[in-house]
């Protein structure tokens, strides 16, 4: 810092340096507090990006895009995903993590990783909510032993699966923003999905709904930082994305931008992300579908329509059928159903065998004490083994 005085002032005198020493000193702080805050921003913003997908996967059920913008004051924990299932679904997925900056990005990334986890289980949207209610609700309890001042006081996500063989969507929502639904017409609807309570409440279930989605409809998913901010309510945002909607182009890409110049505020305090997908329909001869009784007898009926239809399609069979699991068609399960793709991206996507999993899962507590639902069959213990020369190993020999 530097000092000036006219010609005319007196001299400085040692009041005059003990202000300017306080000024110096107060002036450092915030100049180190400014560098301080660049420093965590860009740690903050580097380690968000890197947790969020850096492209989109290979599928041909909906034709995607999207948009995600860092908050200008702080990162926060908005999070996306599109995640390809077996049978050509693809789930589609939109998350807020409470709160910004570092702790709230890695938490994004926790729960990102989770939902990709349970989505490989192929659970229903209310069951992996569920799940996923009880992980926000170990990692608060996990951030309040250790004496964190930072805990998560909650989370919001919508999770869809879009079935392009029956044109069918199934969400389910965990306190987030209901999404937008654009008829091939221009009609925008927002379909009124039950209201679960946000992640880390715990206590109550979540519910489902099926929606019917005509070929050429749009799937708009947001954050809530798209629609509302300082300056505007929420039903001023949902207002302004119904008539831009409206008059959007066709495209996802062209309703993203139309999106994102009509909603960005001047300001923006709050992540945005922003999911756009266009539904397409499978045609009755690109799907083959066939039910199966829990008879482990049909296992190798059933390899063998699929390798028929496989080369029938021209895709080969060899070895694609074999991700039927017959090993695990000896357990007692409910009836099956089989579907082969052909024009599915991966070898190992051909296939959807429902019913016959790697292991049975078991359903969030709240879904558990409905009935039983959800409780998996006990695997009898296999009796273990005695060592050469026991009592009992020697009386077996005579």
């Amino acid at each position: 810092m530097n000092f000036w005085r006219l010609r005319e002032s007196e001299p400085f005198e040692e009041d005059d340096l003990s202000l300017a020493e306080e000024l110096t000193a107060r002036a450092a702080v915030c100049i180190d507090n400014a560098r301080r805050f660049t420093r965590e921003h860009a740690m903050a913003v580097t380690l968000q990006h890197s947790l969020l997908p850096r492209g989109l996967p290979e599928q041909n059920a909906l034709d995607v895009a999207y948009r995600y913008l860092s908050a200008q004051a702080g990162v926060g924990g908005d999070w996306f995903d599109v995640i390809p299932l077996p049978g050509t679904r693809v789930a589609l997925v939109v998350g807020d993590v409470v709160g910004h900056g570092l702790h709230a990005a890695a938490t994004m990334g926790r729960l990102r990783t989770a939902v990709q986890n349970f989505s490989a289980l192929d659970l229903p949207p209310d069951e992996l909510l569920g799940h996923l209610d009880e992980l926000v609700a170990r990692i608060d309890q996990e951030a309040a032993g250790g004496g964190d001042e930072a805990a998560i006081v909650g989370a919001t996500c919508l999770y869809a699966i879009y079935d392009p063989a029956s044109g069918t969507c199934t969400m389910a929502r965990a306190g987030h923003p209901l999404p937008a639904l654009v008829s091939p017409e221009g009609t925008v609807d927002f379909p009124e999905l039950p209201a679960g309570p946000p992640l880390g409440l715990g206590g109550m279930p979540f519910e489902a709904a099926e929606l019917r989605v005509p070929e050429g409809s749009s799937l708009v998913l947001y954050t809530d930082g798209l629609v509302e901010d300082r300056m505007r309510d929420i039903d001023t945002g949902l207002a302004v994305l119904r008539a831009t909607l409206e008059r959007a182009g066709q495209s996802p890409q062209d309703t993203c931008e139309a999106l994102i110049e009509a909603l960005l505020p001047e300001r923006q305090t709050d992540d945005i992300a922003l999911l756009v997908a266009n539904t397409r329909m499978l045609a009755p001869d690109q799907i083959a579908e066939w039910e199966l009784p829990s008879d482990p007898a049909v296992v190798a009926r059933a390899r063998a329509d699929v390798t028929r239809q496989l080369s029938e399609w021209g895709a080969g069979g060899d070895g694609v059928h074999r991700r039927a699991h017959p090993q695990r068609a000896d357990h007692q399960c409910d009836p099956a159903r089989l579907r082969a793709d052909p024009g599915a991206p991966a070898a190992g996507q051909h296939l959807d065998l429902r019913g016959l999993r790697h292991q049975q899962h078991l359903a969030p507590p709240a879904v558990r004490g409905r009935g039983g639902r959800g409780r998996p069959r006990p695997v009898p213990r296999r009796p273990a083994r005695r060592p050469l020369g026991h009592p009992l190993h020697r009386r077996g020999a005579r």
